[in-house]
């Protein structure tokens, strides 16, 4: 509560947001002997690290580097990862009994599986090091002075200014709502003249509407490993139809990389031949119905769906030409084009945010604003589905703790 506080004025930097960054930075500052305050919204810190990964926390990726990241400045976050490394993230876990396994893809999860050991560790350590947190806290203004800057938030009905020479903006992104996302940073960022990146929804499912979407609708729940692409990304995974579209981590994958009015594209069966191993079954059993073909490689229901786009009741031997280079086109080149997708309660993360042009890469600090820091979700810094953002996260919070 705001009656714990004490000796205002000796706060070396205020952190407005309470998650993955604004923790990182807050421990990372004790551990220099810095005083620091968090200012959370919420009434608990690190409400997006407990929902994360189904509850379980993915809080890192074994295969992190700047090329997994989406930025205007494709080269901006290597002087944070340098400084902060995948090695350190999971040093700094297990020093505090938090022992990781990978998953898939080099995703990394507590052991436990619990996401809130995760959150564990950093409230314990800002306790341990006498780092104030101020929860419900509202913040509404941050101004220039001439000592520094201004907070000013409101708590309980009380609106509270505090002083400090220096503010961390670690608000996070627009996504979700419902746990307490605000435009803060980005409007804090306009205050000050900042350029702004365009903000999109990013790593959320993408829906499909009119004709088509009874065709969906029909194999909800069905999950296929597949290679999902546009001009600008590729990735293999396994997408999930919905009754509203498509997710699954390949289709959030490329979310990130997808603009509204474009086509993604889907191989169902990736690194193989269709027309291939048609043509080998063929010679062993030309009789088969392409339906018990497909049902192979595919559940009976999405088999079946595709009896609309494809000769099913035809049995292989007599299949045409026309008829394999068909097979061949939907099951290799499946063309989707979404209608958009579900918005940022649904999003993992906000595409674009405070332009990196704006930013100092070796110390996160505002070039045209002295002491004042951007760390997290909101910069244009957006990672890959994986653990990539929380690496992100604790790289930046890492950095502004050691210039602040």
């Amino acid at each position: 509560m705001y009656a714990k506080l004490i000796n205002q004025s000796h706060f070396d930097a205020i952190i407005i947001g309470g998650g993955a960054c604004g923790l990182m930075c807050a421990v990372q500052a004790g551990f220099l002997g810095k005083r620091t305050l968090i200012l959370e919204k919420n009434d608990k810190v690190g409400a997006k690290i407990l929902i994360s990964g189904g509850g379980r926390c993915n809080y890192t990726n074994l295969y992190a580097s700047a090329q997994q990241f989406i930025s205007e400045n494709e080269h901006f976050v290597k002087s944070a990862f340098a400084q902060w490394t995948v090695d350190d993230t999971i040093s700094f876990f297990e020093t505090y009994g938090i022992a990781g396994k990978e998953k898939t893809l080099g995703q990394l999860f507590p052991t436990s599986d619990k996401a809130r050991d995760v959150v564990k560790v950093f409230t314990e350590l800002c306790h341990d090091l006498e780092q104030q947190m101020q929860l419900s806290a509202d913040v509404k203004q941050v101004e220039q002075t001439d000592s520094g800057f201004k907070v000013t938030f409101e708590n309980e009905g009380q609106t509270i200014e505090l002083k400090t020479p220096k503010v961390v903006i670690a608000a996070g992104g627009l996504p979700i709502q419902k746990m307490g996302a605000t435009d803060f940073g980005l409007r804090v960022a306009r205050q000050f003249g900042l350029k702004i990146i365009n903000t999109a929804p990013a790593l959320v499912p993408l829906t499909i509407t009119g004709k088509d979407q009874p065709w969906y609708e029909q194999l909800s729940g069905n999950s296929i490993f597949c290679r999902v692409w546009n001009d600008r990304a590729s990735f293999d995974e396994n997408i999930l139809f919905t009754h509203w579209g498509l997710s699954g981590p390949a289709i959030l994958q490329i979310s990130s990389y997808w603009r509204p009015g474009e086509f993604i594209f889907i191989d169902l069966l990736p690194d193989k031949d269709i027309a291939e191993l048609i043509q080998q079954e063929r010679q062993l059993n030309g009789k088969r119905m392409l339906l018990n073909f497909l049902t192979q490689f595919y559940t009976r229901k999405f088999a079946e769906a595709l009896s609309s786009r494809l000769p099913v009741d035809k049995n292989l031997a007599s299949l045409s030409k026309a008829d394999l280079e068909a097979i061949q086109e939907l099951i290799h080149n499946f063309k989707v084009k979404p209608a958009g997708d579900k918005g940022y309660d649904k999003a993992e993360v906000m595409r674009g945010g405070v332009s990196t042009d704006e930013l100092y890469s070796k110390t996160l600090e505002a070039k045209k604003v002295p002491g004042l820091y951007f760390g997290g979700e909101c910069v244009d810094v957006t990672g890959w589905l994986g653990g990539y953002n929380f690496q992100w996260a604790w790289a930046s919070g890492f950095v502004i703790a050691q210039n602040i």
